[in-house]
């Protein structure tokens, strides 16, 4: 299986990424966090990185999410980029990982499960 990725993460990515990032920050940092992810540009990441910089856990094949997400790409469905937050250089967000999955933890261990130096589009602030 290939990995298929969509230009652009889709609209309600960012909504999901709001809703994640008030749990570890303020409404306001929140706001200020998916505005700079909407207005940033796509770059790429390994999904190896992603998740060691998160400190998150692979989840397994058989999670709910991760088996969707891989059979959307065994389908040939394009999966949706996925949004970084850099935790140390945010003020709000010193007590988080140095990387924050705002929005896209499933698709990054869906992507490893198929190829752990996947490049994976991302934004990133």
């Amino acid at each position: 299986m290939k990995e298929h990725w969509k230009d652009e993460p889709d609209e309600h990515d960012y909504p999901a990424a709001r809703d994640y990032l008030t749990l570890v920050t303020g409404e306001a940092a929140a706001d200020r966090l998916v505005g700079a992810l909407t207005a940033g540009e796509l770059t790429h990441r390994k999904a190896k990185d992603i998740l060691r910089a998160s400190g998150l856990a692979l989840l397994p094949v058989d999670n709910v999410h991760v088996a969707k997400d891989l059979e959307k790409v065994k389908k040939g469905r394009a999966l949706s980029p996925v949004l970084l937050v850099r935790g140390h250089t945010h003020e709000d967000l010193r007590a988080a990982a140095d990387l924050v999955i705002a929005d896209g933890y499933h698709r990054v261990c869906a992507s490893h499960h198929l190829d752990e130096n996947a490049d994976i589009p991302c934004k990133l602030v």
